[in-house]
């Protein structure tokens, strides 16, 4: 019974020791080793001449808290002693016997460290039952209770699920008589144990992480992440983005930028900034643009252009013509011209740009905008012209002996196309005062009017009527009167 007890406490002990985890609850064991006496019949457990018997035995253990085991396990071997009587032995006593024990025992074990370390001690206390056979020693069938059983040992972590476990396990039973000797002391056996333990159960892991979700701080980590022990998304840098989210991985960045770094805080990545020390615009990768040309300053050549002005690739404002004056400047962009004359060209250097030159093409004077003075006979031959203007009485009708002056004067203003005719009208005093005014308009009109139908431009010609505001001589008289009805042509550029 001593045997059997100890065999059962050896795979008790043996079972406590499997490390199993709140994950993996269960486990079971397979165990051998060798088992030692002491009792009446010899009293030295490690003694080299004490005869050592093999044993077997199977495990079922479960988890009860992070540093707490229990364990039944079942056991089957032999146990004896060959040890020599005492030289004080009485005569013919002989210390041999041999017995064939079963055992079941209930143990529970305390771990001295925690299931995270790979060696883990532990001691174990416990009962059982056992049954010695009906074999060698033992002629009839018996059972004795194994009270107490205790021992301790180490579980030594191979993977997640299988650990090696070596113990040293003592049992005493409640008989003294297995041995078949009766004395002070009661039947005790030693088992030097060895086995394999595979824990059991599968853990709740929704994310698939290996990170139990109970002890998951993270538990809906996308699959394939990796994580740390509490089952988060590793995060080398410590910037609160998580690796497999973190452009950056390595710096320390933002979130809003995918976890990588921007010095500048101008919303651009340091690694995408071409200037990431120095605060810019999205549009320019980063870079600030002084003159607000579109152009990134250090692209720009021409960093004080003003604003509103157009630029080319350079920065620099436009200068189409290329004479030097930029195109918001240049009254002439698309023609190379003077800066004098603000970009415009003079082609007949009379000192009158070409845009403001009535005739640009001939060498004129400057008061006269450009072109020629009028020849002295033409002023002449206008100034007579004038005079032989006239109208039916009464009417703003021009007689027809006016159309023939009117043609000479036509050809007059086409020869000079830069003059300009202003036709001023006048009458006497007869009439009232406010017709006369009509009356005045009216007929220059007519002149007007005329001159137009024979090709002259609407824009060089100016009709005025002054009625009889502008007497040049004394209405009193008949002489007088005929002066003032009149019409004055007079020319200008």
């Amino acid at each position: 019974m001593k045997k059997l007890i100890l065999i059962l406490a050896s795979c008790i002990s043996t079972m406590a020791s499997h490390a199993q985890t709140e994950d993996k609850k269960w486990n079971i064991g397979l165990h051998g080793g060798l088992t030692q006496y002491n009792g009446d019949r010899g009293m030295e457990f490690y003694s080299t001449t004490q005869a050592s018997y093999g044993f077997a035995s199977v495990s079922v253990s479960r988890y009860l808290g992070k540093h707490f085991d229990a364990s039944v396990f079942l056991t089957r071997g032999e146990l004896g002693n060959i040890e020599a009587p005492s030289p004080w032995s009485p005569a013919g006593d002989n210390n041999h016997f041999l017995i064939r024990l079963n055992t079941a025992n209930l143990v529970l074990r305390y771990n001295i460290l925690s299931a995270k370390y790979i060696l883990r001690p532990y001691l174990y206390v416990g009962a059982g039952v056992i049954m010695h056979e009906k074999y060698q020693s033992v002629k009839n069938e018996r059972y004795d209770y194994a009270l107490p059983s205790f021992g301790g040992g180490f579980n030594i972590r191979l993977s997640s699920v299988v650990s090696l476990q070596l113990q040293e396990s003592f049992m005493y039973t409640t008989a003294d008589d297995i041995d078949g000797d009766v004395n002070q002391y009661n039947d005790g056996y030693l088992y030097h144990t060895v086995g394999l333990t595979f824990n059991l159960g599968k853990k709740k892991d929704a994310d698939k992480d290996g990170i139990a979700d109970k002890n998951d701080k993270c538990p809906e980590t996308p699959a394939g992440v990796m994580v740390d022990t509490h089952g988060c998304p590793l995060d080398r840098d410590g910037d609160g983005i998580a690796d497999y989210l973190d452009n950056c991985a390595d710096v320390i960045g933002i979130a809003s930028l995918k976890g990588c770094p921007d010095k500048d805080m101008d919303g651009i990545t340091d690694k995408e900034d071409r200037c990431p020390d120095i605060f810019g615009s999205v549009q320019l990768k980063g870079c600030p643009d002084t003159d607000t040309d579109g152009i990134a300053d250090i692209d720009d050549k021409c960093p004080g252009t003003k604003a509103g002005y157009k630029v080319d690739e350079t920065g620099c404002p436009l200068d189409n013509d290329k004479d030097g004056l930029v195109n918001e400047e240049d009254l002439c962009p698309n023609v190379a011209g003077i800066l004098a004359f603000k970009g415009c060209p003079d082609t007949d250097g009379d000192g009158v740009s070409d845009l403001t030159d009535r005739c640009p093409t001939v060498k004129g004077t400057i008061e006269n905008k450009g072109c020629p003075e009028i020849a002295k006979v033409d002023i002449q031959r206008i100034t007579v012209i004038a005079s032989k203007i006239y109208f039916e009485t009464g009417s703003a009708k021009l007689k027809l002996i006016s159309n023939s002056q009117l043609d000479d004067l036509a050809d007059i203003l086409k020869r000079n196309d830069a003059v300009n005719l202003t036709i001023e009208g006048h009458t006497d005093n007869v009439g009232d005062d406010a017709y006369n005014m009509t009356l005045s308009q009216k007929r220059t009109e007519s002149v007007r009017d005329y001159l137009i139908s024979k090709g002259i431009s609407a824009a060089r010609l100016t009709a005025i009527g002054y009625g009889e505001t502008k007497p040049v001589a004394d209405n009193a008289k008949a002489a007088g009167k005929a002066k003032n009805r009149r019409v004055e042509l007079k020319t200008s550029y």
